[in-house]
């Protein structure tokens, strides 16, 4: 299983063009962007293409043309931009099949054209373990308001497995016993607020990604040779260097967009 970290930032990216906090200067003093969470799959499989998606394949020299579905977790614009399926109704080839729960559905059915045959929408809901585009889906309720549910989920397949987490905060206790001893060989964690903890439970600071990060290595999902990746990274985060030693402590990683990973 080939993951392309497409991007590993908040909605905002890093840095904001908004702020010249510590972290938004040592981002633009090096050169460095994150931008909007996205996941490609071995090519295949999209995961929350969000507004900035079509030009975040381009940049690190990949294209959509084997692409056979699409993943989405929520209906926030930065995790969905329906803009994006409007185009691949426009270009011939097999159906693109779109999952994700009923509001992604709803929202990306005003995009399309009632008559038009290469998107198909399918709706799914937490509890839901269906088959996408050769994978084993298993949809996870996150923590997360977003008009209507929000989901996130383990993927795999004969090889390996992930587990996407984003957005949301501590995950409920019914989303850690669905998997329970379920082992993953990568987890994709957002990490939003550093060390702000008091501006939302919807999204994880550093000392709640620790905790969750121990809930799954106690529920035998996580471990020595699982990797942890820290994602949906914001500018209230400390600069880059200071945040990889503190993820170092707990056994995780921050690692750039563009990062390609083969489980």
């Amino acid at each position: 299983m080939e993951v392309l970290l497409l991007g590993t930032g908040a909605a905002d990216g890093i840095p904001n063009v908004f702020c010249r906090c510590q972290t938004c200067t040592d981002y633009r003093q090096r050169g460095e962007l994150r931008t909007p969470t996205s996941v490609l799959v071995d090519g295949r499989l999209l995961i929350d293409p969000g507004p900035e998606a079509p030009r975040q394949v381009t940049r690190y020299g990949r294209d959509l043309t084997s692409l056979q579905a699409i993943l989405v977790g929520h209906a926030h614009d930065d995790h969905l931009d329906p803009s994006l399926l409007m185009h691949r109704s426009w270009v011939s080839g097999a159906p693109l099949e779109v999952c994700g729960p009923e509001p992604v559905v709803t929202i990306t059915g005003k995009w399309l054209d009632p008559a038009q045959r290469a998107v198909r929408l399918r709706q799914v809901t937490a509890g839901d373990s269906f088959e996408l585009a050769g994978y084993q889906i298993v949809a996870i309720r996150a923590h997360h308001q977003a008009f209507g549910e929000a989901l996130c989920y383990r993927i795999s397949d004969d090889s390996a497995a992930l587990l996407y987490l984003t957005d949301t905060g501590r995950l409920p206790a019914a989303s850690l016993d669905a998997l329970s001893n379920r082992r993953v060989d990568l987890v994709l964690l957002e990490e939003t607020f550093g060390y702000i903890t008091d501006r939302s439970d919807q999204h994880h600071h550093l000392a709640s990604f620790a905790e969750t990060i121990t809930a799954l290595r106690d529920r035998g999902v996580v471990d020595s040779a699982t990797r942890v990746l820290a994602i949906h990274l914001g500018h209230d985060n400390p600069p880059l260097a200071e945040l990889r030693d503190r993820l170092a402590l707990i056994g995780a990683e921050a690692l750039p967009d563009g990062t390609v990973m083969t489980l």
